[in-house]
């Protein structure tokens, strides 16, 4: 049994800390969300979806890290604009053998975060194909549970990284290491791309997207993008034919709706400054022309911008 912290226990968060509870792992919770801190302390975390139904008792779930102690593993599952405050609220649950893995979407997180725990014990993480939903307050649910891939960040040591995994591993989840962390990293970034922003825009799911002619071309033009500034960038997406392994990881949860959509319908600012956003920032660095992008981009935030209002 290993002792894990989940800093940022919201949709995703909780999915984690179901499955690895259930698997008899002493599991603390950490999320904003008062709602959601008060239904778990009343009745538990239900999580339902691909993997069963369930419903389980935290070890610890609160709004700060307070009183939880040293763990074995801390998971910063934030969005990426939280990163740096649920890292500097991780540190005292760090002792010289604790690992942490940051889980964000798009690009840049780590960087942020390894300063702040230190880069010799931080794992990057790379989730999709999860679906990830809050029902209600204690309820989450999932689509599925396709792509859960680590890689060391930097000092890591090859034992801790495999230790933080078998916890996973214990829980369900197929977990793959990358020693390449940019392919990993750039291979779930096209797919993010390719639905986030178009979801986000139009309310459709996943699989309505790549069924309408209209909202798939801007979807795949979003695709053709990215995978022009990786392979700018020289990065290796060992994917086959990106756009069809898109359509095809994209046909395995048509009824997702990612987690910018998700945002967008509580009226909450999303993540598409690293993840739409980050293509054209990469692509005017390289001289590659990002005009889709740019515009899913400009248009998302305008109606962020009415949020305030």
């Amino acid at each position: 049994m290993a002792k894990v912290a989940i800093v940022g226990c919201g949709a995703m968060g909780s999915v984690y800390a179901g499955l690895m509870t259930d698997a008899g792992h002493e599991v603390h919770g950490v999320t904003l969300w008062k709602d959601h801190v008060a239904a778990i302390r009343e009745k538990g975390l239900r999580v339902e979806g691909v993997s069963g139904d369930r419903t389980v008792r935290l070890q610890h779930v609160a709004t700060t890290t307070e009183g939880i102690g040293i763990c074995d593993l801390v998971i910063i599952a934030t969005k990426s604009f939280d990163v740096e405050a649920a890292a500097e609220a991780a540190l005292p649950l760090l002792g010289p053998d604790t690992v942490v893995q940051t889980l964000q979407n798009g690009l840049g997180s780590s960087e942020r975060v390894a300063p702040i725990v230190g880069p010799d014990r931080l794992a990057i993480g790379v989730v999709g194909g999860f679906g990830a939903s809050r029902r209600a307050p204690g309820h989450v649910h999932h689509n599925g549970m396709e792509i859960t891939w680590f890689g060391a960040y930097a000092g890591l040591p090859r034992a801790k990284l495999e230790a933080s995994t078998r916890i996973w591993e214990s829980a369900g989840f197929k977990v793959q290491h990358f020693d390449d962390t940019q392919q990993m990293i750039w291979q779930k970034l096209i797919m993010n791309v390719t639905f986030s922003g178009s979801t986000c825009l139009t309310g459709m799911t996943i699989g309505q997207v790549m069924a309408d002619p209209y909202a798939w071309s801007v979807a795949s033009n979003c695709a053709a993008e990215a995978i022009a500034v990786a392979e700018a960038l020289e990065v290796k997406l060992d994917v086959g034919d990106p756009l069809e392994h898109i359509r095809e990881l994209g046909s395995r949860i048509p009824n997702a709706r990612p987690s910018m959509l998700l945002d967008h319908l509580a009226g909450l600012r999303g993540e598409v400054d690293v993840i739409n956003g980050s293509i054209p920032r990469v692509g005017a660095s390289l001289g590659v022309p990002t005009p889709v992008n740019e515009t899913v981009v400009a248009l998302i935030k305008a109606r962020e911008a009415m949020f305030s209002h």
